[in-house]
């Protein structure tokens, strides 16, 4: 779990508005239920519906006018921080708060067209330790086209998490299911990361909360979109923590492969628990594949695990992946690690402590990092280059579309349009009071960011 211490020609096509499509591989061909079962189609027009608006997690919008001057839209005050990312389908934007609520806005005026309570949040006095108070919808809702529902889980009073799909049309609750906490200590567990659609499942993550406390496992639980039938889990094999945490949530690949990574665990010496890794798990969430670093063991003593930032897959056959360390991995897919799991990366390198979710265009992956502004990091065949340096302080979860990387500042309340070859300024506006781990949505010419008070959305993109 974190604990903060705190262009080619292609390249610019690219992030102009052409949605980057990148080539998924599985980690193994012993799960027939791959080919049975696609992910979600990607979305059409100027749909977000999605954490990165696929389930790939590119983060590449398509249809975005180019950047010019940003100005604020409206702004549209709410009863809690809106920490996931806004969605967008059609002209609705969705809002999901930690009070606990669902707000579909007007998406020309940020008027709220319905909104629906869940139930009433967790007080942080009530928890063993945590930063956000009260907690209620932390992770990104998803939205499933097929039915017509937006899904989110909303943590409530007496530590529950509960499954609800609402009707976007008008807000009415479809269903309702509470998730057991696979680890058995729903008091200790939080569910930060975005959710997944794909496989007839909603995918859902749980870490622990901010500090470590208390006997938890990071885990993953598998709902069907329907509510009802048996969910499938995974639980990561350690005695203690192992967060699956990052904000970006769990990244599917075409072959409907699901990416994690998972945090510092119990283990310092002798036997590997899993923890500190990127694991690939199956649509049933059978472990397939995994990656850990050499010095998983001083990650884990040290909170410098890879948990703090979702993967990115790259190309036909890569990922890369950073976390708090500061360094980064090229993997290869299927296998990701070497014998037995730890090491056999392609390359690494030193690039900043990563956190929350990157985005990808083509071969170019915008990593968000904590330390010194976001980072521009292509890879190039097996080699892992920096290209650029954003502004410092600009450590938000970045996006691309309209000729742009848009990033936010959330300790200063600045969202940043910057060029994709250079990292250059071109815009950047004051929106207001930000969560940690940020991440615009773009939609048609309009940039929505989650405040701690509501939406605010921005002109110019």
């Amino acid at each position: 779990m974190a604990v903060l211490r705190t262009a080619s020609v292609l390249l610019l096509a690219l992030v102009a508005g052409c949605s980057s499509t990148t080539g998924r591989d599985a980690p193994s061909s012993s799960a027939p239920a791959r080919a049975a079962v696609s992910p979600a189609p990607a979305p059409a027009g100027g749909d977000w519906p999605t954490y990165h608006r696929d389930a790939a997690r590119t983060g590449v919008a398509s249809g975005v006018p180019q950047v010019g001057k940003l100005a604020k839209a409206w702004t549209a005050d709410l009863d809690g921080a809106v920490y996931g990312q806004p969605l967008v389908v059609g002209n609705t934007v969705l809002a999901a708060t930690e009070g606990d609520s669902v707000y579909a806005l007007d998406r020309a005026t940020g008027k709220v067209k319905w909104r629906r309570n869940l139930g009433t949040p967790v007080p942080l006095d009530t928890l063993p330790c945590g930063n956000i108070d009260p907690l209620g919808i932390t992770g990104t809702p998803v939205y499933d086209p097929g039915s017509g529902r937006v899904y989110v889980v909303a943590e409530t009073s007496g530590y529950r998490h509960v499954l609800a799909g609402l009707n976007v049309k008008d807000g009415t609750v479809a269903l309702r299911r509470d998730i057991p906490a696979p680890d058995g200590n729903p008091r200790n567990d939080q569910q930060r990361p975005a959710l997944l659609l794909g496989h007839g499942r909603v995918y859902v993550a749980f870490g622990g909360l901010i500090g470590d406390c208390g006997q938890y496992k990071g885990s993953v639980v598998g709902v069907p979109v329907s509510g009802s039938g048996p969910m499938v889990t995974y639980v990561v094999p350690t005695s203690r923590m192992g967060a699956v945490w990052a904000p970006g949530g769990p990244t599917m690949g075409a072959d409907g492969t699901i990416y994690i990574t998972v945090g510092n665990g119990a283990a310092t010496s002798g036997a590997f628990d899993d923890s500190d890794s990127v694991t690939a798990l199956s649509p049933d969430l059978k472990p397939q594949a995994l990656f850990a670093p050499k010095v998983w063991a001083d990650d884990n003593v040290h909170d410098l695990d890879l948990g703090s930032m979702s993967p990115a897959l790259v190309g036909a056959d890569r990922v890369l992946m950073a976390g708090k360390r500061g360094v980064a991995y090229l993997l290869r897919r299927p296998e990701l690690g070497g014998p037995g799991k730890i090491g056999g990366e392609i390359a690494q390198q030193k690039v900043c402590g990563a956190y929350g979710g990157p985005a990808v265009a083509g071969t170019t992956v915008y990593m968000p990092c904590i330390d010194g502004g976001m980072a521009a990091v292509s890879v190039a065949g097996d080699q892992i280059k920096v290209r650029w340096r954003g502004p410092s302080g600009a450590a938000g979860s970045p996006v691309v579309g309209g000729g742009a990387v848009w990033v936010a500042d959330w300790s200063a309340g600045k969202l940043y349009a910057l060029d994709p070859a250079t990292g250059d300024v071109r815009q950047h506006l004051s929106v207001g009071e930000l969560p940690h781990f940020v991440s615009p949505t773009l939609s048609g010419d309009l940039a929505l960011i989650g405040t701690m008070h509501g939406v605010v959305a921005v002109h110019g993109a």
